[in-house]
C-alpha cells in the first residue's frame, strides 16, 4: 500500500488497511470508511471519552506496533497527530 493514500481512522488513528474489513459501520449496516470497527458501529461512536482518554487507551496498542517506542514518544505524537483526525478536531479547547 502507498503511505501517502493509506486510510486512517479518524478517532483511534489506527491504520485502516486495503480492504473495508477494518471499517466501521453505519445505522444501516453500510460500511464507514472514516471510522475502524471499533470506534464507530451501527453509526455510533463506541467510545464516549475525551481525546486525551482515546490516546491513553492507544498508547499500549502503539508500543506494541512500535517495540522501540516509548510509552512518552508514543503519547507525544498522538497528542500532536489527534487533534488533527476528523472526530478531534476543534473539541481541544473543552
Amino acid at each position: 500500500m502507498n503511505e501517502m493514500n493509506q486510510k486512517f481512522c479518524q478517532c483511534c488513528g489506527m491504520p485502516m488497511g486495503d480492504t473495508d474489513e477494518l471499517w466501521g459501520t453505519n445505522a444501516d449496516g453500510s460500511k464507514n470508511k472514516e471510522y475502524c470497527q471499533y470506534c464507530f458501529e451501527k453509526g455510533e461512536f463506541t467510545f464516549q471519552g475525551t481525546m486525551e482518554e482515546m490516546i491513553e487507551t492507544c498508547v499500549p496498542h502503539m508500543i506494541a506496533a512500535h517495540p522501540n517506542m516509548s510509552e512518552d514518544e508514543a503519547r507525544s505524537g498522538m497528542l500532536e497527530w489527534f487533534p488533527t483526525l476528523k472526530r478531534w478536531k476543534n473539541r481541544t479547547e473543552q
